[in-house]
């Protein structure tokens, strides 16, 4: 793995979409997912951060009927799409903001996080529905020349790995080994647990980045009261596991929805986040990595051609 410790920073870029099977979509989080969009971007271009992008596919069309006939998803499963979301398009597309993120000055990583935000883990998600997110995910991503070599499994729902390797992908967001929220602040802080993770490659070829943190997981009153007396817990974790890595040659991998940008609190915990990170980069000799970028890495210190550099290969067999 080298001495050298990294930061991965990855975001689930979804939308509507990350809710649309819910009941009762929590309308603060939809609708704030085009300006937290907006505003990590320009964070990260400011930063000089690259990210890893998880994008749901469906953003990237221009439209749709709504219905989806050739898709096997469970009956249902665009509804919303159709009656209350018909017409909001701004939920449903935005080839805008993926415009934005491909244009970006921050050579960002454009991932998948599936077609339609469909749970892999779920009984309901059999091989074929897998499948299909995948094939239609990737396919757009030719639309796009764009290739996708790291997935992003909604709600963090991890299954049906051997699809991700059929379709030639190398890396995926693992499960984290850490707890969220006040117990993450309490095993960080009063236990001193490390906050770093260890990829690996997994028994389908795929090299596994366990997430270390989310960095949205201590909110609503805890969060204002630990404000009004003491500090931002989630600034106090992510900075704790930045300064860890600089001390290593671990990795430290936080992570985030833009819509969990609701106001300009959460807009400046990122920027205290990106800005001590850029303090690190600046005095030690800590990097920032994409996902794509650890599975090359990782592939190499195991003796391996990484995954990615033979995605387009293993692409066109599996469709053949």
């Amino acid at each position: 793995m080298g001495a050298v410790g990294s930061v991965v920073l990855s975001l689930d870029a979804e939308l509507g979409w990350g809710f649309h099977d819910f009941e009762d979509p929590p309308s603060e989080r939809v609708e704030s997912g085009r300006r937290g969009w907006t505003v990590m971007l320009e964070l990260l271009d400011e930063f000089d951060v690259p990210a890893t992008w998880a994008v749901v596919g469906h953003l990237m069309l221009e439209d749709c009927d709504g219905r989806h006939d050739d898709h096997p998803a469970p009956p249902g499963w665009f509804e919303r799409e159709r009656t209350s979301w018909a017409d909001r398009e701004e939920l449903r597309f935005c080839p805008d903001l993926v415009t934005a993120l491909l244009e970006a000055d921050a050579d960002h990583e454009f991932a998948s996080h599936s077609f339609s935000h469909v749970l892999f883990g779920d009984e309901r998600t059999d091989r074929d529905l897998a499948a299909a997110e995948l094939e239609r995910a990737t396919e757009l991503a030719d639309e796009w020349d764009q290739t996708v070599d790291s997935f992003i499994y909604p709600r963090n729902d991890v299954a049906h790995r051997d699809v991700l390797a059929e379709y030639g992908l190398s890396a995926y967001r693992g499960r984290s080994p850490h707890r969220d929220g006040v117990r993450a602040v309490f095993d960080s802080l009063v236990r001193d647990r490390s906050l770093l993770v260890d990829p690996h490659i997994d028994e389908y070829g795929l090299v596994d980045v366990p997430a270390s943190l989310f960095l949205f997981g201590f909110e609503g009153p805890a969060r204002t009261v630990a404000e009004s007396v003491w500090t931002d817990p989630m600034l106090e974790l992510a900075c704790r596991g930045i300064d860890e890595a600089a001390r290593s040659d671990g990795i430290f991998h936080m992570w985030l929805h833009p819509n969990n940008l609701t106001s300009e609190r959460d807009d400046r915990r990122m920027r205290a986040i990106l800005s001590h990170l850029e303090r690190r980069r600046a005095e030690t000799d800590l990097v920032v990595e994409t996902m794509a970028d650890v599975a090359r890495r990782v592939g190499r210190s195991r003796g391996i051609d990484g995954a990615a550099g033979t995605l387009d290969s293993r692409r066109k067999a599996s469709r053949n």
